[in-house]
């Protein structure tokens, strides 16, 4: 394409995208955004589009592109309708830090406020679910919005950002000029290292008979895994994982306790109120990790290192704060403490580990008849993959037993994509396309509930017209399992509305030409998942499992984690 002097507002929107080093967009056209989509259709050899079925799945994939790419993910859809199917995904990627531009079509200026058809004020409404929105009526504001989005969202702690751009705006005509940011003013993303608060936090991890660390998504986000690996293996300390800092620290290491939780490992949850000094790495403390907050490591000293200041005493009082990046405290830390040994301590853990094995795990894994369970299909996936595949989990029972079970060895820490603070069902499939455009090199598992396959399943389409090739394991018990289980356990077995009647996924998946097969017999497990595994292109397998299973251990909403039952 001839560059031009003058562009339209449309076109500005595609090179301020090209200029941040934008190579897919996923998204959905409609009125609103039409000149954009006009002059994407010029631009189509330098930027992919995939057009999803559903601007929700277009959101989510830009997620899951993200998150394996590390990159900022970009989305398109139009006015009203449209831009409000991506509130849920917005909502979805600020609680769990996936950074996000999404740019969506407006009505004109003139029209704005009049109720005119396919308007909504997107901007009100997806004010408490972005990290930074802007309405831009004029075409010459586009390249700064566009280039001020990426900054914020992907600076500091990364979070989505929505640009809403009116019609007037992308027919108006402008003169380009590439713009950067490299800071804003009053927006300080990277804080200060607290030089004296990593001196007072070492003293207290020098003194300390039973120092506990917790790794959240944080180090991820920071790229901190060898810094964390350096930090604990020089500190000697235990360390346990939440469920998006799965992956961060490797669960065969022998300093490695387990996973945190409501649905977490026994010992990492009952050591949380023994341990003397408790150092959380990129993690926020949220209530499936804390339970009753009032219950919670009262006895221990908090190290709390998060590069978001909001996070710092929101839930829990920390002794020191250490408000900075996570691989910088990691690697100041690490200068400052002295070598430790902390390995009866961490003998502890393995005792209760044992209790956890023989009172639930060995039950899990070692049947020789009956259903098959989640556990032992997750396990052997775990195996045939050797923990190397990029797992991508929709919400519910199968998503805390995949978090159990698959044994995360990948070695650059984004092989485990999941919904995690907002819990959106629905979540896995779009995702799952998106994480193998951000990852095309890495086998992509989609493991699934048949709830939440059914609230995205159109997405179908979306892999037949690219011919992505994605892994779909559906576990699949016929029920909402994770709120069957609540009503068994706590509403006396009413089981209201939870039981489900699904469609025969086999033959759905055959209608968009991908192969399929459903297994129920533990013989047909084995070869069932390696034909998932090296089918080349897209497969789906539908392992039937326990109609009424249970996910143990568990800590029941409102006690203690001290309370966590394994039965």
């Amino acid at each position: 394409m001839i560059k031009k002097d003058t562009i339209t507002g449309a076109e500005a929107v595609l090179r301020a995208l090209i200029a941040e080093g934008t190579e897919l967009i996923f998204g959905y056209p409609g009125g609103a955004i039409m000149p954009i989509y006009d002059a994407l259709y010029h631009y189509s050899e330098q930027v992919r589009h995939i057009l999803v079925r559903h601007e929700q799945g277009a959101i989510h994939a830009a997620q899951g592109y993200a998150r394996t790419a590390r990159k900022v993910g970009v989305c398109f859809a139009t006015s009203g309708p449209g831009a409000t199917n991506l509130i849920t995904g917005l909502a979805d990627a600020l609680i769990d830090s996936t950074p996000l531009v999404c740019i969506t079509g407006q009505v004109s200026s003139k029209l704005l406020g009049t109720d005119a058809f396919q308007e909504t004020d997107v901007i009100g409404i997806s004010m408490p679910v972005t990290k930074w929105n802007i309405q831009v009526s004029r075409a010459e504001e586009i390249p700064a919005a566009i280039a001020k989005g990426f900054f914020i969202a992907a600076s500091g702690r990364p979070g989505p950002v929505l640009i809403d751009i009116t019609k007037d705006a992308q027919f108006g005509e402008m003169q380009y000029e590439a713009v950067h940011y490299k800071k804003i003013r009053s927006f300080q993303p990277i804080p200060k290292l607290d030089v004296q608060a990593i001196e007072q936090a070492a003293a207290l991890i020098n003194a300390a008979q039973k120092p506990y660390l917790l790794v959240g998504q944080g180090a991820i986000l920071s790229r901190a895994e060898k810094e964390l690996l350096a930090f604990a293996e020089k500190s000697g300390m235990p360390v346990a994982s939440t469920l998006l800092g799965l992956g961060a620290f490797s669960t065969t290491h022998p300093q490695y306790v387990g996973y945190l939780g409501m649905h977490g490992n026994y010992a990492p949850n009952i050591k949380t109120n023994e341990c003397d000094v408790l150092v959380a790495v990129g993690m926020r403390f949220d209530d499936r990790v804390t339970g009753d907050v009032s219950r919670y490591a009262k006895q221990a000293k908090i190290i709390h290192i998060d590069i978001d200041r909001a996070e710092i005493n929101k839930i829990i009082p920390a002794t020191v704060a250490i408000h900075a990046d996570a691989k910088e405290a990691l690697t100041a830390l690490s200068q400052t403490i002295t070598e430790r040994n902390h390995q009866t301590w961490i003998d502890s853990f393995k005792e209760l580990a044992q209790q956890e094995y023989e009172q639930v795990i060995r039950h899990e894994l070692s049947l020789e008849q009956g259903e098959l369970k989640m556990a032992e299909v997750v396990h052997l996936l775990s195996e045939k993959t050797q923990g190397k595949a990029v797992i991508v989990t929709d919400v519910g029972q199968h998503q805390m037993i995949t978090s159990r079970y698959y044994k995360y060895q990948k070695q650059d820490s984004n092989g485990n994509i999941t919904s995690g603070g907002l819990g959106t069902m629905g979540f896995a499939l779009p995702a799952a396309l998106g994480a193998k455009f951000g990852s095309p090199c890495d086998t992509v598992v989609a493991i699934i509930g048949d709830g939440g396959f059914q609230m995205t399943l159109q997405e179908l389409g979306t892999i037949l017209q690219e011919q992505i090739d994605v892994k779909i394991l559906i576990l699949n018990n016929n029920f909402l399992g994770m709120v069957r289980q609540w009503q068994q356990l706590f509403f006396d077995k009413r089981y209201s509305f939870t039981d489900l009647i699904n469609p025969d996924f086999v033959q759905l998946a055959k209608a968009y030409r991908i192969e399929a097969q459903r297994v129920s017999e533990r013989r047909d497990l084995s070869a069932a998942l390696d034909t998932l595994l090296q089918h080349k292109g897209t497969y789906l397998l539908e392992v039937m499992v326990a109609k009424e299973d249970n996910v143990f251990p568990m800590v029941p909403t409102g006690a203690s984690i001290s309370e966590i039952r394994l039965s």
